[in-house]
């Protein structure tokens, strides 16, 4: 046996370093940077396992056992593990405790192989004591928590490798499907669903301002809202359906909807009218504190509180955990432990004193269907919790808020209730034949502000115990519970008050908030979709894809998450059905839990058995494998349209969605056309939007004068990529009218094929118009007939001179000409021998403006890379202001790529949703700060399009067909360890 030091191996290095520090020099602490080993692509799969393995990387006729590989960029990482194994006396897998790590630690013990003790070793906080004790009390490696994540792998192998080529062929090229992504896009589509149905419906109330006297016999002004006219209630928002018609419940009591006259009509008569007090009555109020953080519930905070995306919290919570800050972040339980419970109690008594602590020590029930993985909540580490300014110096902005955020939330769980009472006052008011107007007014007084104290202490630090309390120890509560929520002066029965203002109050119906990465979190725990370590990945992957993308927070699904939800929901429904998705997870969880095999469950799942998990035992249950097979004939127009009304349908095309209007043609019989603007939201192209597209956008060239030396048309055109100017030659013009006036009268189909084939024939002999892209400061309805033409008249030549060449020392003669190009306006000089050199211009008009000299003194200049010539720097496009993180000074300029948001040091491109012009800095500085904290994007190394490298590392040169062939098989007798039959 071995006697050296016993290695250690841990998922990152941040936590290789923590916990190498606190082990000591006995142990050496290794990193394995996440997994080693993956499921092979069916390219990866040697020659001799094809007929096994080819299909998906898993063999689906021998229970589904999977071909792992160690892939190039782990080939190095599992070398230097091997390596400190040699001298390891015992092996401990200190992997995170959940499925994930569970999974990599097994996958380290296949492929290291070790010969020495293995040892797994678990802990939920980085601290000397907690490592200490893990390392006293290891266990085996859980087989069933390993089934279960192998299971969920092959699982979406399955899932996408199946139903990713049915959108392929019937969408577009390079799209996926997945078990919980497709869901996920289902759920933001149909929420954008119901925002295109939705009809806003008006209703209005009346608010009168009144003002009592306090107990010092001050003037107390308050509102009053009514409620009720000549004994028939208001209607409000929640009276209303979808449609913008009163439910019929609504209507069944009788409810009045005011409109603006009838509103403003009595406002007018309660001017002068007095407001008699009928009740006035105070209740207790008691808020109660919420559990500790989930994984969940924290990305739900995050989201709202903190403005942080899901991937960004998750992002801080991992780097808080591995330093040691915070305990395991991957959880669906809010157990607090007894030690965390004591120093929770102990931080509030020093913080807020000993009045705030609860009575008695709370501890809280994890209420979640399929909670699992978890054994405490997400809290501070440690016996003793840091303070937020200790970690002020020590960790990043997001990190510091994140935290700040759970060290609230985990004592406040230890606080007491906050109290108060909530008065409500009902005034009458006659308005003549209307009937009696009642008006009610509430308020909520804050007597005790309890755990909410936690809250202030991220706003006065740490004098947040001197409290905001007002005079008396009590405060208004006007943390938005209600609405104009205050204090309310002591008032009696029969009391008499006059308005000193009554107005209408005009309102609308809203249509339902479209997600935001919070609220979708939400939506997805109580559906039990995914599993909380997920929803990061599964949102960034939807909004990566294409499939959603952001508008500040909200979540906005493109029109290719239509066409693609809507082909699952019409051909594959049971797989984008939520109780089907949650389904699946509980039996992740089942197996987990030993309560059932993967193979059974899978086949289940593939395969089908005559009864499904999800389905009642009468049910035949088909598996994917059996569906796609049976799949029909599936209509790729009618997938890729969606209606939007009187004619008009989106049409999912290869280059993007565009507008069609099928019930006004052009002269063709045709349908009119128009491109939809990036920025346009789904629920924003209504009929009369679009009906204003196609006017604008569709309607055809339009003629902006003829050319004087050809006599040819000038017409401006919309393109795909823009705006541009088009001169058509006087025969392609006549060719083109004459066939507008043969499309005009209808034809058989054999007049029809003629035509095409005569338009096809005349149009490969009539010779392309000559175009020109507009410039940046032109719009295609202003563009002048002049400016046509001189943007027709490109390149413009500048002028020619005579120059030495460098290489021979000859003299010759160089033209230089001015033109527009795909990375902007250049100049362009070109020698006798046709070699040319290129310089930038700083602006399009220069083309027209610039001379021989300037011209000159440019070439004379070295050359930059493509696209940054030595024209003066631009400059911003517009300026934000100062960053709230670092205090640089944000702005916006136009780049390479496009407008791109910068400080000097961090870039991130500009999201196409937004402009320049229409982006606010607090969103513009939040897309910086999740830039910064995904750090520097890795770039690929170029390979060498003469060379190869050899599997021993030296580099070779191009092998022939057959040496390639040769290669290959040898290659393939190195196959990839694969799972054992006994696990």
């Amino acid at each position: 046996m071995a006697t050296g030091k016993k290695l250690v191996i841990v998922e990152s290095p941040t936590k290789a370093k923590k916990i190498g520090g606190y082990l000591g020099k006995d142990y050496t602490v290794k990193a394995s940077v996440g997994h080693i080993r993956d499921l092979a692509q069916p390219s990866q799969v040697p020659a001799s396992k094809k007929e096994k393995f080819g299909r998906f990387g898993v063999d689906i006729n021998d229970g589904f056992d999977p071909y792992y590989i160690v892939g190039p960029a782990k080939k190095k990482t599992v070398a230097e593990l091997k390596s400190a194994l040699k001298n390891a006396s015992e092996l401990y897998l200190a992997t995170d405790e959940d499925r994930e790590g569970e999974a990599i630690a097994w996958h380290l013990v296949q492929t290291l192989k070790p010969k020495v003790p293995v040892h797994r070793m678990v802990f939920h906080e980085i601290t000397p004591e907690a490592i200490k004790a893990a390392i006293g009390k290891t266990r085996d490696v859980d087989a069933n928590m390993v089934d279960a994540q192998e299971t969920r792998r092959v699982l979406d192998r399955l899932y996408g490798y199946e139903l990713s080529p049915v959108l392929w062929r019937k969408v577009g090229p390079g799209l996926s499907a997945g078990r919980v992504q497709s869901v996920a896009t289902r759920l933001i589509v149909e929420r954008e669903r119901e925002r295109m149905a939705f009809v806003r419906s008006p209703y209005w109330d009346v608010i009168a301002e009144l003002a009592a006297p306090d107990t010092r016999g001050e003037n107390v002004a308050f509102k009053s809202r009514m409620v009720s006219l000549g004994g028939s209630r208001l209607a409000n928002s929640r009276d209303f359906t979808s449609t913008g018609a009163l439910t019929p419940a609504a209507q069944k009591d009788g409810v009045c909807q005011l409109d603006a006259a009838q509103a403003e009509v009595i406002a007018q008569a309660l001017e002068h009218a007095p407001f008699t007090v009928v009740s006035m009555e105070s209740k207790p109020y008691r808020r109660r504190p919420v559990p500790p953080f989930t994984t969940s519930t924290m990305q739900q905070a995050a989201g709202n509180r903190l403005s942080m995306s899901s991937r960004q919290t998750m992002r801080a919570a991992q780097g808080l955990y591995e330093n040691g800050y915070i305990t395991y972040m991957r959880t669906d339980s809010v157990t607090l432990s007894q030690e965390a419970i004591s120093a929770a109690r102990k931080c509030v008594a020093e913080h807020f004193g000993k009045e705030y602590l609860a009575d008695k020590p709370k501890q809280y029930a994890t209420k979640t269907a399929g909670a699992q993985e978890a054994h405490e909540c997400i809290r501070p580490a440690g016996s003793k919790f840091h303070d937020p300014s200790e970690l002020a110096a020590k960790v990043p902005p997001d990190q510091l808020k994140l935290y700040t955020l759970i060290w609230q939330r985990t004592l406040a769980s230890q606080m007491a209730d906050a109290t108060g009472s909530t008065a409500t006052v009902r005034l009458s008011a006659p308005t003549g034949d209307k009937g009696e107007a009642i008006f009610q007014a509430s308020g909520t007084v804050i007597e005790f502000p309890g755990f909410l104290k936690a809250s202030d202490w991220s706003r006065s630090g740490s004098s947040a115990s001197s409290g905001t309390a007002a005079k008396d120890g009590k405060t208004s509560a006007k943390s938005g519970d209600s609405d104009d929520n205050e204090a309310l002066p002591p008032m009696k029965t029969g009391e008499v008050f006059n308005a000193s203002e009554v107005s209408a109050d005009g309102h609308e119906t809203q249509p339902p908030a479209r997600y935001t990465e919070a609220s979708l979190v939400k939506t997805l725990e109580a559906k039990e979709i995914g599993r909380p370590s997920t929803y990061a990945s599964i949102i960034s992957t939807i909004i990566d894809r294409g499939y959603v993308y952001e508008r500040g927070r909200a979540l906005i699904p493109s029109w290719l998450a239509f066409a693609v939800t809507k082909l699952l929901e019409t051909n594959f429904p049971k797989y984008v059905d939520y109780q089907f998705t949650a389904d699946m997870e509980n039996g992740l969880d089942r197996i987990a839990q030993g309560k059932e095999t993967s193979k059974e469950w899978l086949t289940q799942f593939y395969f089908g058995d005559g009864k499904g998990a999800a389905q009642s035992q009468d049910e035949v249950h088909k598996g994917l494998q059996q569906q796609v097979e049976q799949l029909g004939d599936i209509d790729a127009r009618a997938i890729n349209t969606i209606e939007i009304g009187d004619g008009l349908q989106v049409r999912v095309g290869r280059y993007g969605p565009y507008l069609e209007d099928t019930k006004n043609l052009d002269a063709e019989g045709n349908p009119k056309r128009a491109s939809i603007p990036e920025t346009m939201a789904p629920d924003e192209l209504t009929v009369e939007a679009g009906h204003e597209l196609i006017k604008n956008n569709a309607g055809g060239p339009r003629v902006l004068g003829q050319d004087p030396q050809t006599g040819g048309t000038v017409e401006v055109r919309n393109g795909r990529f823009g705006p541009y100017v088009a001169l058509v030659a006087p025969e392609a013009a006549a060719d083109d009218e004459s066939a507008k006036e043969s499309g005009a009268a209808k034809k058989t189909k054999t007049e029809k094929a003629a035509t095409t084939r005569a338009k096809k024939t005349a149009k490969s002999e009539v010779p392309k118009p000559k175009m020109a892209s507009l410039f940046k400061t032109m719009s295609p309805d202003t563009v002048t007939l002049d400016e046509a033409l001189k943007l027709l008249s490109l390149p413009r030549e500048v002028g020619k001179y005579e120059e030495n060449d460098t290489k021979t020392g000859e003299v010759g003669e160089v033209v230089v000409a001015a033109s527009n190009g795909r990375y902007g306006p250049y100049l362009t000089k070109t020698g006798a021998d046709g070699k040319s050199e290129t310089r930038s211009l700083a602006s399009e008009d220069e083309i027209f403006t610039v001379d021989l000299d300037k011209a000159k003194e440019l070439f004379a200049q070295p050359k930059y890379g493509r696209g940054r010539g030595r024209g003066a720097a631009k400059p911003p496009l517009r300026e934000l202001g100062a960053d709230p993180e670092n205090g640089k000074n944000v702005t916006i300029k136009d780049g390479f790529y496009g407008a791109y948001i910068t400080d000097g040091e961090t870039n991130r491109t500009l999201p196409k949703q937004y402009t320049s012009e229409s982006i606010d800095p607090v969103t513009a500085f939040q897309l910086l700060a999740e830039k910064r904290a995904a750090g520097p994007t890795k770039r690929r190394g170029r390979k060498s399009a003469k060379t190869t490298k050899s599997t021993t590392g030296k580099t070779s040169t191009r092998k022939s067909p057959a040496t390639k062939t040769t290669a290959r098989k040898t290659s393939a007798k190195k196959t990839a360890t694969h799972k054992s039959t006994a696990k």
